[in-house]
């Protein structure tokens, strides 16, 4: 389901044709004045600072992860509603926590109007386009919450305002769905702007952007200092050291982001009534039980759950999804699972993260609203620690938390005794071809294994749920283990 964005295109064509007419407060007018808005078509600006993962916190109760912003550089285009973001960053290594040997990483990301993508940023005429229409009103916010795109489009968008202790309050809304507030302080610059964006697991989620240290940057006044937060917590903390007036800033849309591909489920049978379904970057598992089908892992959102849940209906039909069962609480994992609680299925999960899942799904979702928030079903969980088997009398499924992995604290992996299969999500990720043992081991992966020989698991096969399935001498190849002691 293609999402209508009108936070980008509805600003973008009410820029183009705002005229005399367009009501301004004088706060408003002084501070887009200060701000040089009426002869800034476009600008760049870059710096150094933190970034943090977004959804990826290492336990519910803490932050999102950090990572070292050697550059970060964005380009706008406010007339076209485009931009460009680009990132070199390096993942800061929290005390007490064993991560993956941190390696440079370069991201490069787009908006358009509508449409967003990610690009590849190795050297070569035709790097990889990956498109990310989940991304779209993230983008276009931090279009508008940038401290010129917000006082243009306040300015064309018939914005309120209030005089506070502060300042004043700046208001106004596109297309009655999408608001925007913003705080102007007495030197007339603008040091606050909020927004919502949807989340599949938060919900109507707040984005705050603040904004201090202004300085003059070859004739523009600009923030030396960005701090944006989401979801509570930072997601970007920026040192400005350089500001461009009006660059050129053209962004073409390639055509595989204009057309992203379908969702779409694969069926690869691994044992008698066990089901990978892949597709994309994220899979699931569907294991038929005599009465009834359980499934695990509800990755990304409620368009892919509910390609999951169609296809195994498709595959065993006349039965029931009873049981969802959620390797952990990173959003890229948990999105879909509001989906299965309004399916009637029973969250399967650690006691932590259905505390969290509870507190969190309690949170409106009016931006899009789901099927849980259209059907209002309370979420039914059984919640465990250490170990936990559900079964029909004939298979057992054994689900076991994790024990000491750095990548989350509430983690679980799902064992079939009867199949040999394990099924696990970002411990172990099965590259494509033979496995080789790399140069720097994953200790996530070294430490699946040594939860796997101490429960004494006989694994014969592991269906990861990033990657592809693989036999279980793989892992040992991987994390250079000669034979298995288990």
């Amino acid at each position: 389901m293609r999402r209508s964005i009108p936070s980008a295109i509805g600003i973008a064509i009410a820029l183009s044709t705002a005229g005399c007419s367009v009501f301004q407060t004088q706060g408003l007018t002084q501070a887009g004045e200060a701000a040089g808005v009426a002869n800034i078509k476009s600008i760049e600006f870059s710096g150094t600072g933190r970034w943090y993962q977004f959804g990826q916190a290492p336990n519910p109760d803490l932050p999102w992860p950090p990572f070292d912003v050697k550059n970060y550089t964005t380009d706008i285009n406010y007339t076209s509603a485009s931009a460009r973001v680009q990132i070199s960053r390096l993942q800061v290594i929290e005390p007490g926590r064993n991560r993956p040997a941190p390696a440079e990483q370069k991201i490069d990301q787009y908006i358009s109007g509508a449409t967003a993508w990610n690009q590849a940023t190795a050297a070569n005429a035709n790097p990889a386009v990956t498109p990310q229409p989940t991304a779209v009103e993230e983008r276009a916010a931090e279009i508008w919450a940038s401290p010129q795109g917000f006082l243009k489009a306040a300015l064309a968008n018939n914005a309120t305002s209030e005089s506070t202790a502060g300042g004043t309050e700046v208001k106004f809304s596109v297309g009655g769905k999408y608001s925007y507030s913003g705080t102007i302080n007495a030197k007339n610059q603008l040091v606050r702007v909020k927004t919502c964006i949807d989340n599949p697991v938060l919900g109507d989620t707040v984005i705050e952007t603040n904004f201090s240290d202004y300085k003059d940057f070859g004739g523009v006044q600009f923030p030396a200092r960005i701090v944006r937060n989401a979801g509570g917590f930072p997601i970007l903390d920026l040192n400005v050291s350089a500001v461009k007036i009006n660059p050129a800033v053209d962004i073409a849309i390639p055509q595989e982001a204009a057309n992203p591909p379908a969702v779409t489920v694969a069926v690869n049978k691994l044992a008698d009534g066990v089901y990978y379904l892949t597709g994309g970057t994220h899979h699931s598992v569907a294991i038929e039980q005599r009465d009834h089908i359980v499934i695990i892992e509800a990755p990304l959102n409620e368009d892919r759950s509910q390609a999951v849940i169609a296809k195994a209906k498709e595959i065993i039909p006349n039965k029931p999804i009873k049981y969802l069962i959620n390797s952990h609480a990173h959003f890229d994992h948990s999105g879909g699972l509001r989906t299965y609680v309004d399916e009637g299925a029973t969250i399967v999960t650690e006691k932590t993260n259905q505390d969290y899942y509870q507190k969190v799904w309690a949170k409106p979702h009016t931006l899009h609203p789901d099927r849980l928030s259209l059907s209002n079903k309370p979420a039914k969980f059984e919640s465990f620690t250490g170990k936990h088997v559900l079964s029909d009398g004939g298979r057992n499924i054994e689900i076991y938390s994790i024990a000491g992995s750095s990548h989350n604290d509430a983690f679980d992996m799902v064992y079939l005794p009867k199949e040999k299969i394990l099924v696990e999500a970002d411990a172990y990720t099965p590259a494509a071809g033979a496995a080789t043992t790399p140069a720097a081991v994953n200790p996530y992966s070294v430490n699946l294994y040594q939860n796997i020989r101490e429960l004494n698991l006989n694994v014969g096969q592991i269906a990861g749920l990033h990657g592809r399935a693989v036999p279980f001498a793989d892992l040992l190849t991987t994390i250079g283990v000669q034979k298995a002691s288990n």
